[in-house]
This record gives structure tokens, C-alpha cells and sequence, in this order.
């Protein structure tokens, strides 16, 4: 190990990198990081670095909650990182520094199954064992913003109707460009982007690849957006709903399954494959505790209205863009599933262990699809609706033995925790629709 650690170390210097930023996701997929000389990486890298347990339950405001593992109770202990250097590559913008991602560990070298990319290594596992690959391609939208001389955020540009569009017209700072050059020089598989439906939202398409490493590249795709930003005293933001006059932001997840030699298992001719229904059946079965993880905020579901090109029912269709579930037009090799529930905000690593634990369950018990939605579908009462509240839709995960088990009992319970903490905190929050909308007349 110690000679391996010493060529890598030879082999970066000799690229003029002496940085090495180790990151990982954390629960909530916050990028947890510590920068590493390459100068002393055989010490720090052969035996960790250390972390605190603590991050795993560290609330977005900074908070650190007494329940879940490693929490204050337990005594806030150490877990261990280990870089995978197959993830390591420059960063363009950052001469000297590359970024790789680590995995957790236990003190002890038990692997820590609080960490989402430990999760899905575990549920990609289930797969190999019979016989599969779950292949993704991801397809995340953000808004980027500035805040006014109030110190209030808002939008960065305001001109509607500009969908689809480049250039000037929607990127007056050359931010959005300079975004995808330095993207496409980092190497994550970025091939095109564009301004999306609403003022200053953009999308950004990776290419599919097999899950970790989607998971992965979108991971730092989404850190490297909002680094890029703030470098230009802007903010680039995935919340799945930060405007109440515009359209949200989603993740939408193209899937396919493939066998251990990478051929598309997902079509029988111009048909869906009865292994594609499996799948499809499973994700549909447990969508009420699946989107408890794929739309993981209380803001989230603000975005999941009706008439909205988001999903508001449990249901699929063809080539169908108000749908949970779209299959789009491509068949042989190109047939995939497009799950569209997933909010911007998301971790990469949660939203594709929860539909893939869904989907297995769906595989293992030959679960049957219902009927595909035909056309505009919101108002079609015989689909059932999607949760309403984040509440709504951690109770329906908490009554799930199937993802709880699949994901892990630890995983569960400490996202489960945050997010009750979430939502205890917001309740208790006044918000300004409150002051405008009681305190004058009461």
C-alpha cells in the first residue's frame, strides 16, 4: 500500500498537482471535504484521514441532532476515509488541486452504512447477484441567483420565455458557459446544457453510464456548479422550489438494466421487457415511501402539484412528460425508464438506491405494472396521488420493511431523524407569507 500510495504521490506531482481535495456526500448529500498535500499523502491517506461522526446527523443549519449513529449520545466518534483514486481528476479551475471521493469506514474497517455511496454499493450488489447492472443517466436542473441590496435572493436574470436557449440572451455573464467548459475539462461525462423553462434555470446532461460512477460524476457535477458560482459572487441553487412564481427543479433519472456484459435487458422488440414491467411495478408500488428519498425537503413538495411537468400521481406512460414514470421513444439499446418524481435537491446516491430498492422488489416478485396513463394525466382520478408533505411521505417510507431492509435499518434511521428535525423546525418557523397574509387584519 505504502509503495502504491508513494507512485500515486510521484505520479501527481508530476502533473504539478499538490492538492488532493477528498470529498464525500454526506446524508442529506452536502459535500463533506479536507485537502491533503500530495507531499504527505502516504501518511494521511494509508491510515484515513479521520472524520466525526457527527456529520452524518448535521443539519443544513449547522445543527448536530442527538439521535442516529455517531450522534452526541454515542460520543460523536471517528470514521475513517479512504480515497478511491478512480474517482481522482484535476480540477480546471483550481491549478494544483484534484478531487477524489472517498468511502467511509468504521474505526474497527467495518464499512460505515451511514454513508449513501456505502448504500449504494450494497443495493448495486443485490443486482449482481442476479445477474444485473442498473445503468443511469441523470438529468438535474438549478436556478442560479444573486441576492439584491436587501440581502434577499432572487433570480439572476428575470426575462421569461426563453426556454431552450444559449448565448447572451440567458447567460449575460458568461457564467452558464464558463459552467460547462470547465464541466467538460473535469471529465464527469457533461455533453451539453442549455437555459431551461423558467428565468435563470439551466439543466446540465451527463452521460449515462453504470450507477456508481453516475452517481459519482453527478455528485461533483452538482459541487462543481455551485463552487463555479459562488466564484462569480452568485449562487447556483437545486432546491426543488425556490420561487413561487416559477416552475421547480428536478432530477430526472434515466434508467436502464443491462446484463454483466452490458447489453440493454430492457426491450422484447418495440415492448417493454417483462423484466422492464418487474422493474417498472416495483418502482410504482413503493413510490409513497420512495419519494420520502427522492424529494428529501420540505420545500420538495411545493414542487409536486398539479399541471406542473412535475409528477403528481403514481402512474406511466409513454413518452408521457406528466407522468411518475416515462418511457421515452428510444427502443433496442437506448430503452430506458425516466423517473422524473426526483427534486434538484436530492443526493445522488440516495435517489438511486431508493428506486432501485424498489425496483428489486418488483424484479424478485414478478410484480405486474397497471395499465400506461394516456394523456394529460394530473386530473386522472383513477391513479392514486403522491405525498403531499414531507411528513406524508417519511411515514409511508417508516411502514416500508422492504426499502428500510434493503437500504439499511442505520441509513434509515438517521436520514428519518434529520428529516423529522426538518420539519419540527419549520413548524415552528414564522415565514413571511404568515406576516403578509395576518398581520395587519389581526
Amino acid at each position: 500500500m505504502v509503495q502504491d500510495l508513494a507512485s500515486v504521490r510521484a505520479s501527481l506531482e508530476a502533473q504539478g498537482i499538490d492538492i488532493i481535495r477528498l470529498v464525500f456526500a454526506d446524508v442529506l448529500g452536502i459535500s463533506r471535504s479536507k485537502d491533503l498535500l500530495v507531499s504527505e499523502m502516504e501518511h494521511t491517506a494509508k491510515h484515513g484521514p479521520a472524520f466525526c461522526q457527527g456529520v452524518w446527523v448535521t443539519t443544513t443549519r449547522g445543527g448536530v441532532i442527538d439521535d442516529g449513529h455517531g450522534s452526541i449520545s454515542a460520543g460523536l466518534p471517528d470514521l475513517v476515509s479512504k480515497i478511491d483514486f478512480s474517482t481522482l481528476r484535476p480540477l480546471p479551475w483550481e491549478p494544483g488541486v484534484a478531487i477524489a471521493i472517498a468511502d467511509t469506514y468504521e474505526p474497527d474497517g467495518r464499512e460505515n452504512l451511514s454513508s449513501p455511496r456505502m448504500v449504494l454499493k450494497l443495493v448495486l450488489e443485490e443486482y449482481r447477484k442476479l445477474g444485473l447492472q442498473a445503468i443511469f443517466g441523470p438529468e438535474v436542473e438549478f436556478y442560479i441567483a444573486r441576492k439584491n441590496v436587501a440581502g434577499l435572493f432572487e433570480r439572476a436574470i428575470n426575462k421569461t420565455g426563453r426556454v431552450y436557449m444559449t448565448g447572451a440572451l440567458v447567460d449575460p455573464e458568461g457564467l452558464f458557459l464558463s459552467m460547462i467548459r470547465n464541466l467538460g475539462k473535469l471529465g464527469i461525462g457533461t455533453f451539453a446544457g442549455n437555459h431551461e423553462f423558467s428565468p435563470s434555470q439551466y439543466e446540465i446532461n451527463l452521460w449515462h453510464s453504470e450507477a456508481l460512477d453516475a452517481a459519482d460524476r453527478t455528485f461533483i457535477m452538482k459541487g462543481a456548479v455551485k463552487e463555479l458560482a459562488a466564484r462569480a459572487n452568485l449562487y447556483a441553487t437545486f432546491m426543488g422550489k425556490p420561487w413561487n412564481d416559477e416552475g421547480g427543479s428536478g432530477f430526472h433519472a434515466h434508467i436502464s438494466l443491462a446484463n454483466l456484459d452490458g447489453e440493454n435487458l430492457m426491450h422484447a422488440g418495440e415492448d417493454l421487457s417483462e423484466l422492464a414491467e418487474h422493474f417498472l411495478a416495483g418502482i410504482l408500488g413503493h413510490a409513497r415511501a420512495m419519494t420520502a428519498l427522492t424529494n428529501p425537503t420540505v420545500n420538495a413538495y411545493k414542487r409536486l402539484r398539479p399541471d406542473s411537468l412535475a409528477p403528481y400521481r403514481i402512474n406511466w406512460g409513454y413518452d408521457n412528460r406528466s407522468t411518475l414514470v416515462r418511457v421515452p421513444p428510444d427502443r433496442g439499446g437506448g430503452t430506458r425508464l425516466e423517473v422524473r418524481v426526483g427534486d434538484g435537491a436530492a443526493n445522488p446516491y440516495v435517489i438511486i438506491s431508493a428506486i432501485l430498492a424498489a425496483g428489486l422488489d418488483g424484479i424478485k416478485n414478478k410484480s405486474e405494472a397497471p395499465a400506461p396513463a394516456e394523456g394529460w394525466s394530473y386530473h386522472d382520478e383513477q391513479y392514486e396521488v403522491l405525498p403531499g408533505s414531507l411528513r406524508e411521505a417519511l411515514d409511508a417510507l417508516e411502514r416500508d420493511d422492504f426499502l428500510k431492509e434493503t437500504l439499511g435499518e442505520q441509513f434509515i434511521k438517521t436520514f428519518v431523524a434529520l428529516k423529522r428535525d426538518e420539519i419540527e423546525r419549520y413548524l415552528a418557523h414564522v415565514s413571511d407569507w404568515e406576516i403578509a397574509e395576518y398581520l395587519e387584519d389581526f
